[in-house]
């Protein structure tokens, strides 16, 4: 992978000066870089990772099974694509094993999340079923500890 990507991958909020100077280039070429994987659509984004219990959202997460009969000539893909493209869908994947889908939503309450499995992705031509496990707590997302454990100011104290 280029090391500018690389970089970014770890933090997106790094400058175009911060990468060139850790890399020994001149800011002018990574912003270049940068430009030339945004225009290639090889970076589709960037995102900011927040700790949503210190802000105190309630927002409710799961991760869903979905198992489906895929198309003729379209395979999962067409399927997939019209999964996606629902708001409360934040990631879809094709999967080996048990099941064809893994989907993960958010909604503001357990009942929205639920509504939306059983009028919206349950309902889809294609699905045959789906099994909804719901986030409890996250300890880790994208690589980044969520809850850093507090240091203890106390003296170890031995026998």
């Amino acid at each position: 992978m280029d090391p500018i990507l690389k970089l970014l991958r770890e933090d997106a909020s790094l400058s175009a000066a911060t990468i060139a100077s850790r890399l020994g280039q001149s800011e002018g070429e990574v912003a270049q870089a940068i430009k030339a994987f945004e225009d290639g659509k090889v970076i589709l984004g960037y995102r900011t990772l927040i700790d949503e219990d210190l802000l105190g959202l309630n927002r409710v997460r799961a991760v869903i099974e979905v198992k489906t009969t895929p198309e003729r000539e379209g395979g999962f893909d067409r399927i997939a694509t019209r999964i996606a493209k629902h708001d409360e869908v934040r990631s879809c994947y094709l999967m080996s094993g048990g099941y064809d889908l893994l989907v993960i939503v958010e909604g503001d309450s357990l009942h929205a999340v639920a509504t939306f499995v059983a009028e919206k992705l349950a309902t889809l031509k294609g699905v045959v079923s789906t099994a909804t496990h719901f986030l409890l707590k996250p300890y880790k997302e994208h690589g980044v500890l969520m809850h850093q454990e507090a240091k203890s100011e106390r003296l170890k104290v031995s026998p």
